[in-house]
């Protein structure tokens, strides 16, 4: 059965016409039949062409952590486009949004930018530059963007490709790269302290950075082992690689002050994007003084028109504003809690072998297996056939996560209680359907 009413239908078929598989991100295409047109958002809610309400738990792949079309944050931007939005100098919207960052976030100095993919480009120079080394770390199923160099091992890696797990293999995740950009890359399992260590202590005179994603936001929200961000820092300050947290997904969202504040790492540098804005185009690229200050003008390049453009950088100020004065994650892990307990209980009913995993504010299921997957690897002996089937059930009857089940399922502030009561209603329906 097709996704798509008629509106619907039509709208997808005039933009195929125009946009290959009439989509501006290959993630938003589920195929000709399935793939949906969005009219509006509102609070917790999206519609599509045919006016069909969904709860959305996609929310944009989560930078919405208030609500769509949230009107503090909208008011913020209107009341500040009209002075103009683009000037070449700096002004003082990006002096308060540097400054909430630094105090929610314990960083000494930040740099604005447009999208997670640049801050994490970025983010890789900076760290190349003050190390004088070129390779860099990163671990199988994170996804840093869509630069070239972080297009390995990602969570759309088919298996085989990732080689054996005593000698991984960083697998190009799309065609366009070269292949000797694989030079620069070390692809390792997460959570594995023998490989880390052996690898670092073999190679670290050529190592600028290891990258890490605190919890795997497109491999189930996949936590790290008990002293794993630990053992990754001490290995860092040990032998002078510049430890980079990538909390394009994590950031404002675990708390307030990001995974850094969650799991009481400091890292050298770190990327925010998504949930700064609520929905709105931009990031940020902070971390300690020392490091940040190899961005020397004539010397280190960063730049970028649009950087800190008074539309994204207006969203940002309010949407801080709120986490910072509103109890925004509070109300949030409260919600998440009780769809997590809620759907352990349904799939235990169920008997269907399962896991919960990641934290409220952004969490997963695991399905197929008993045990919390600790990598990427772990994660691909579930069942994500089985997880997709209910996925389609939810969405057919008004709910929606992602249909993939490495993508976690997203709160925000305007989902309610009754929104939760209805989710876990709905749940229960779409399992029973896929089971019996």
């Amino acid at each position: 059965m097709s996704m798509q009413g008629p509106k619907t239908k039509a709208a997808f078929e005039r933009a195929s016409k125009v946009m290959p598989y009439g989509v501006n991100s290959n993630f938003r295409y589920w195929g000709d039949e399935d793939t949906l047109v969005v009219s509006r958002g509102e609070g917790a809610y999206v519609y599509d062409m045919d006016g069909k309400r969904y709860i959305d738990y996609r929310l944009g792949f989560g930078p919405i952590i208030l609500g769509h079309g949230y009107e503090a944050v909208v008011k913020k931007v209107q009341d500040s486009i009209g002075d103009g939005t683009v000037f070449a100098w700096t002004t003082p919207l990006e002096i308060e949004v540097a400054e909430r960052i630094t105090r929610m976030c314990n960083v000494d100095k930040v740099r604005l930018t447009n999208t997670g993919s640049e801050a994490t480009m970025h983010a890789l120079r900076i760290a190349r530059a003050h190390t004088n080394r070129e390779k860099f770390i990163k671990f199988e199923g994170c996804y840093h963007g869509q630069a070239d160099y972080f297009m390995f091992s990602t969570a759309g890696t088919n298996r085989r490709m990732l080689g054996s797990r005593r000698s991984p293999i960083a697998a190009a995740a799309t065609s366009g790269i070269p292949h000797t950009i694989s030079d620069y890359v070390i692809s390792l399992p997460f959570n594995d302290f023998e490989m880390l260590e052996e690898t670092i202590e073999a190679q670290w005179g050529d190592i600028a950075a290891v990258f890490v994603e605190p919890v795997l936001g497109n491999a189930a929200g996949i936590f790290p082992a008990p002293g794993y961000l630990e053992k990754i820092r001490e290995l860092t300050e040990k032998y002078g690689i510049m430890m980079v947290f990538d909390e394009v997904k994590t950031g404002f969202r675990l708390a307030n002050g990001g995974a850094q504040e969650y799991f009481g790492i400091q890292a050298d540098l770190v990327t925010y994007a998504k949930a700064m804005g609520n929905g709105f185009p931009v990031a940020a690229i902070a971390g300690k003084e020392e490091v940040m200050m190899t961005i020397e003008p004539g010397a280190m390049a960063h730049g970028g028109t649009y950087s800190g453009n008074t539309v994204g950088v207006a969203a940002a100020a309010a949407t801080l504003q709120i986490l910072e004065e509103e109890p925004v994650i509070e109300t949030i892990n409260q919600r998440g809690q009780t769809l997590m307990d809620g759907m352990d209980r349904i799939l235990t009913d169920a008997d269907i072998p399962h896991v919960v995993t990641g934290a409220p504010t952004m969490f997963s299921l695991f399905i197929g297996g008993d045990e919390m997957p600790m990598d990427f690897r772990g994660y691909l002996k579930g069942d994500g056939d089985l997880y997709e089937a209910i996925a389609m059930e939810l969405i057919e009857r008004g709910v929606q996560p992602d249909s993939d089940g490495r993508e976690p399922w997203f709160l925000c502030y305007a989902l309610s209680e009754e929104d939760v009561a209805e989710t876990l209603t709905v749940f229960e329906a779409s399992v029973k359907a896929v089971k019996w």
